[in-house]
């Protein structure tokens, strides 16, 4: 009996570390891990950090925002196609990188992980927007194409460098980038 309560034990809270929305504050369906990389951080998220393979750094540094959904509530899935629009955060760099829910970068081919300060396309607004799809999509050629092939979960990560003084002060402050799902999940 004991045995099996030790199983059971580990096996839970392996699960409850796996959790991308274990991340605490949020802006719209991001959420924003505010003690990563600092000295201060409580041992689950030391352990969130360790298991997901991350290089923290502390909130001066970078701030690290997670979506498992999409701006309607929905779980995010790599067979479905979303559109990623916001305006760049208040920093000095961002990026925006496309995970499977095993925290593990999707085997694309084509080497598109992510989108960022660089590579993304500013509208007439000062907008950016990236789809994320399985197959590339028709209008490949107006927004930037993350493939994420398969049947999974998806975790988009919302990374801010360097961000403004007032954006580590209140992290809800962001205006989050919407994230909204196209058409039928195929």
């Amino acid at each position: 009996m004991l045995g099996l309560g030790v199983v059971l034990g580990l096996a839970s809270a392996w699960a409850v570390l796996r959790r991308a929305d274990g991340f605490g504050s949020g802006a719209g369906p991001w959420r924003v891990a505010l003690l990563a990389g600092s000295a201060d951080a409580d041992p689950w998220t030391r352990a969130r950090v360790a298991i997901g393979g991350l290089l923290a750094l502390n909130r001066e540094e970078t701030m690290y925002y997670v979506a498992t959904h999409d701006s309607a509530g929905a779980p995010l899935r790599s067979r479905c196609s979303y559109r990623v629009e916001g305006v760049p955060p208040a920093a000095r760099w961002w990026s925006v990188t496309a995970y499977a829910e095993d925290f593990f970068l999707f085997d694309a081919p084509q080497r598109r992980y992510s989108v960022n300060g660089q590579t993304a396309v500013l509208d007439a607004r000062g907008r950016f927007a990236f789809t994320s799809a399985p197959t590339e999509p028709r209008d490949a050629g107006t927004t930037p194409w993350l493939p994420t092939p398969g049947d999974r979960g998806l975790i988009f990560t919302l990374r801010v460098y360097n961000p403004e003084a007032a954006l580590q002060a209140a992290p809800a402050s962001l205006e989050p980038p919407r994230i909204e799902r196209v058409g039928s999940c195929g």
